[in-house]
């Protein structure tokens, strides 16, 4: 007896190929392959790049915050002093920060004064937030001291101040310049308060990658701050860096003992949770969309099946006559459609790769091409379009667009398989 061939056998491959390949005038269907093909590499590539887009604009996010930030930040509970006001100040900030410093993933933990002033230079004046902080807990901030972005001399911190790049920008000061710093919580005399205003170097013009930081942020050191601001002795609140950022939730009751009773934390999560969660949503979202336009794209391959299969019928009446069983019928036209989507797949992953490897000179082409400001970093918060390309995105990609392209194969495969020779035949 006989013995029936194997699926996708050599002969079933051959026969796909020759239907692909055939002319308009011999029953083939190449202008809606070739639509179905550039359909879906047009799809996989939007896929790929969007993810990418997403990937990086997250980490670079992430990044810009835990280099420049604290990953958590510890203050006190108000108490009420004896002339009625509110106090949030630490007295034994040392003691505390040493504490904290013995927690298990505890990297570095150190007091910190914050204010915010007017700073002034030639006639152009801005509102900064200082930060009060010691010259060796500064230079371990990553995003803030790199000799890459920053101008100047960090280690002179305490001669001076540093300061963001957007707040150098707007008051048109650089390296050697001094600044006045002016505060209204300044000397408290018999008649009230008054303005205090000191003048200071700019030793450091540093650039952390974000601009709501850039455009705000002083870097003062800690003691000056304490006698700038009306604090001596004290400190506004701890901030601590931890080895595992992401994890840093787990850590909370762990450094609320080492704190004390009326210490309170808050994390680089609860400062930018709702805009991470804003982020994930509109990656789900613009998922959702590309996979629709993968699956419309998938969907000309139905069309262009279906044609196929009407202009073969004379062929398949023949194929089933000579022995053929609908398996193999099935399997050639399921070989047709699939081809053209792993084809449309492959070119389209190609293409979102080489999107975001090649990034920046693309954006930079489009930016000259628009003639510049394509890309406000006021608004978005980061100086450029980031992309970073992960495996697990490209596999979902794939995973996707294969999955469409062969399911809805299926359907007009099995409508060839099916097709009854004596009808194809019957009127040849």
């Amino acid at each position: 007896m006989a013995r029936s061939p194997m699926p996708f056998s050599r002969f079933e491959w051959m026969i796909a190929r020759r239907y692909l390949q055939a002319r308009r005038s011999e029953g083939g269907v190449a202008v809606m392959t070739w639509i179905s093909l550039i359909g879906i590499t047009l799809a996989v590539f939007a896929l790929i790049a969007t993810l990418a887009v997403r990937s990086g604009f997250r980490s670079e996010f992430v990044d810009t915050i835990l280099g420049a930030n604290a990953h958590v930040t510890i203050y006190q509970m108000a108490e009420t002093t004896e002339t009625g006001q509110l106090d949030r100040t630490i007295s034994d900030y040392d003691a505390m920060a040493a504490r904290i410093a013995e927690v298990p993933g505890v990297v570095r933990a150190a007091p910190l004064v914050k204010a915010q002033v007017l700073a002034a230079n030639r006639g152009r004046n801005a509102g900064v937030e200082v930060f009060g902080i010691t010259p060796e807990d500064l230079a371990d901030l990553p995003g803030i001291i790199n000799p890459e972005t920053g101008n100047g001399d960090p280690s002179r911190l305490s001669q001076g101040i540093a300061i963001g790049s957007g707040v150098a920008r707007e008051i048109g000061a650089g390296v050697g310049d001094r600044v006045r710093l002016i505060s209204p919580d300044g000397v408290k005399t018999p008649l009230g308060t008054s303005p205090r205003s000191n003048a200071y170097e700019v030793v450091y013009v540093f650039s952390a990658g974000r601009y709501d930081i850039d455009r705000t942020r002083v870097y003062m050191p800690l003691s000056e701050a304490q006698i700038f601001f009306n604090r001596e002795g004290l400190a506004d609140e701890i901030e601590v860096m931890v080895e595992d950022p992401e994890g840093v939730d787990r850590m909370g009751p762990a450094l609320l003992d080492a704190a004390g009773q009326r210490a309170l934390i808050w994390t680089w999560r609860d400062a930018s949770g709702g805009f991470l969660r804003a982020l994930e949503v509109e990656d789900n979202v613009m998922f959702i969309i590309l996979s629709i336009l993968v699956l419309i794209a998938a969907m000309n391959i139905v069309s262009g099946l279906i044609m196929l299969v009407k202009n073969k019928s004379r062929d398949i009446g023949i194929l089933r006559t000579i022995g053929l069983s609908e398996g193999s019928i099935l399997r050639v036209f399921f070989i047709c459609g699939a081809l053209t989507g792993v084809i449309g797949t492959v070119a389209g992953v190609v293409l979102g790769c080489l999107f975001a490897i090649y990034i920046d000179p693309i954006f930079s082409f489009v930016n000259m091409v628009m003639g510049g400001g394509v890309w406000d970093p006021a608004i978005r918060g980061i100086y450029a379009l980031p992309a970073e390309l992960r495996p697990e995105d490209v596999a979902k990609a794939i995973i996707l667009s294969l999955g469409l392209s062969f399911v809805v194969t299926i359907f007009p495969a099995r409508r060839a398989a099916r097709l009854n020779p004596v009808e194809a035949l019957r009127y040849e």
